[in-house]
């Protein structure tokens, strides 16, 4: 059996056509070099090349407002509480038993009206019997009197009369004190806010029976920043809203010099009329005081935008389209928006999309009503 023969590589080099691909390819690599070549010394090519190609900006729409500033009043702006003009504890000033009570708690009373009677059967004793001691004394004195006028009476005997009739008299004036405190009148005009006695009970001096408030007019008292003192001067007029919804005028009628040593405060007081009690007194209420004028644009919050490092302002857009980024101050808050000072008096302020387009930026403004408009299905 014969051997297999050796394995020996392939070689096409004496096949027919071999020679005729390396032509090809030589020609290819030729053809390639002269065409890469020819961008060195061609013009033309080289201007296509070095075109660049232009791109497109974009310009952002913003919705925008013309406004135009107004003289607005300057409002200090405080909360404090209504507390009444007056009020006092009632208190009895004899001691005795209670006969009568004129008056019910939650009454209007006047000046001196009376409230209340103790039993004034012993008072009245004691009276009459200071009395005549009152006048013994006094025929005593006058016995005395007489007999060291006639020499048959001592000076000293005249003396110990004379200090005998001062104590009646004495006794007689307590003895009418004691009769007149039997009485429990209002010390002055107000309300009972607090009435303890019943007819029957035995009270002594001293003791607390009632309570009462005059409440016409009320002092409302509000604490002043440091910072707005300067603004607040007694004598200014002031508008008071009261939590029940009254609005009354009012006048500044003390203003504090020493500050609160923990809020660093001021304390001030606001007098408010108050006919018939009408507003109840410990009611919260706003204040407000006119502290001067200024020119300011009117707009909501929501147009407010904050700088780059923070500063609150209004985007506007000017004559030429471009942003335009305004720091500004808020001079008076309501309820449905603010005024701001620190624009130009005529302006065009970005309403919608402020927040997508920042200062220098130009843009196409568009009039508010028509890029809402547009924006509504």
């Amino acid at each position: 059996m014969s051997k297999p023969a050796t394995n020996a590589p392939l070689s096409f080099d004496t096949e027919r056509g071999a020679g005729r691909s390396k032509w090809v390819a030589g020609l290819l690599l030729i053809g390639v070099g002269a065409w890469m070549g020819s961008g060195f010394v061609s013009p033309a090519a080289e201007e296509i090349v070095a075109t660049p190609v232009e791109s497109t900006v974009r310009i952002i729409s913003v919705a925008v407002v013309s406004s135009q500033a107004e003289t607005v009043t300057q409002y200090f702006v405080a909360e404090g509480q209504a507390m009444p003009d007056r009020i006092t504890s009632i208190r009895a000033e004899a001691t005795g038993q209670i006969a009568e009570v004129m008056v019910e708690k939650g009454t209007l009373v006047g000046t001196g009206q009376l409230i209340a009677r103790f039993d004034v059967t012993r008072n009245e004793a004691d009276l009459a019997r200071a009395q005549e001691e009152l006048a013994r004394a006094q025929r005593d004195f006058d016995n005395s009197e007489t007999l060291v006028q006639r020499g048959v009476a001592t000076a000293d005997r005249l003396s110990e009369n004379r200090a005998a009739l001062a104590n009646a008299n004495a006794a007689v004036i307590n003895a009418g004190q004691s009769l007149a405190n039997s009485e429990i009148t209002a010390p002055f005009a107000g309300r009972l806010e607090a009435l303890n006695l019943n007819a029957g009970e035995f009270v002594s001096a001293g003791t607390e029976v009632g309570q009462i408030v005059d409440n016409s007019p009320l002092s409302v008292t509000i604490q002043v920043p440091q910072q707005s003192l300067s603004n607040v001067k007694s004598g200014q007029e002031a508008k008071v809203k009261f939590i029940t919804g009254e609005e009354r005028d009012g006048v500044v009628a003390f203003v504090g010099t020493s500050a609160d040593q923990a809020t660093r405060t001021f304390l001030a007081e606001i007098t408010v009329e108050n006919e018939n009690g009408a507003v109840p007194a410990g009611v919260s209420a706003e204040i407000r005081i006119p502290t001067g004028e200024a020119v300011a644009h009117f707009m909501s919050p929501a147009t407010l935008s904050l700088g780059s490092d923070g500063t609150l302002g209004v985007k506007t857009v000017n004559a030429d389209d471009v942003v335009v980024f305004s720091e500004i101050k808020i001079e008076r808050a309501q309820t449905d928006g603010i005024w701001v000072s620190g624009l130009p008096d005529a302006v065009d302020i970005i309403t919608i999309g402020q927040g997508y387009v920042n200062n220098g930026q130009t843009v196409d403004p568009q009039p508010e009503a028509t890029l809402t408009a547009e924006a509504t299905p």
